[in-house]
């Protein structure tokens, strides 16, 4: 069995923020109710996601390579995608969290850019709590069907072997 998270914050204030990109990946992909894949949107908040991530894992008795984990990424441009396993979080604190909760970090992640082209903002936890401009949804909701065909590649190729 497969767990797919995303990274995000409950409530409706943040649905469109950068921050929860990962939400919004879950969303579109529960709605191709994939076989033998367990989605989740930890109900707390982006710097606990570890403790709801880590249940998840226990419950349903997941190998930390097994895990995939989907959140934005200020180190990469927006629209960027990189696939990553086995590595620190680079400040991202749901990823800390994760790896904290669950004592490694061997789990798979899909970081997803939101830095502007400008270049990373000063104040970046105020930046990752606002909504997307017009320009950068286009490119988000042009982004997230590459991702989930990304997504049912990898994770076909994984389970196919497992």
């Amino acid at each position: 069995m497969i767990l797919i998270t995303g990274l995000g914050n409950p409530g409706k204030e943040y649905e469109k923020t950068r921050h929860n990109v990962g939400f919004r990946v879950i969303d579109e992909l529960a709605k191709e109710k994939p076989n033998d894949i367990v989605l989740l949107k930890p109900q707390t908040f982006m710097n606990n996601s570890g403790e709801a991530v880590s249940k998840a894992v226990n419950f349903y008795k997941i190998k930390p390579a097994d895990l995939w984990v989907i959140h934005d990424d200020i180190d990469l441009l927006l629209g960027e995608l990189k696939i990553s396993k086995n590595r620190g979080s680079a400040g991202h604190k749901g990823v800390d969290s994760i790896i904290k909760k669950l004592g490694t970090r061997d789990f798979n992640r899909v970081r997803i850019g939101i830095c502007p082209a400008e270049g990373k903002p000063e104040a970046v936890e105020k930046f990752v709590l606002q909504n997307f401009t017009k320009t950068e949804e286009k490119i988000i909701q042009e982004i997230i069907p590459k991702i989930i065909d990304l997504l049912k590649s990898d994770v076909n190729k994984l389970t196919s072997t497992s």
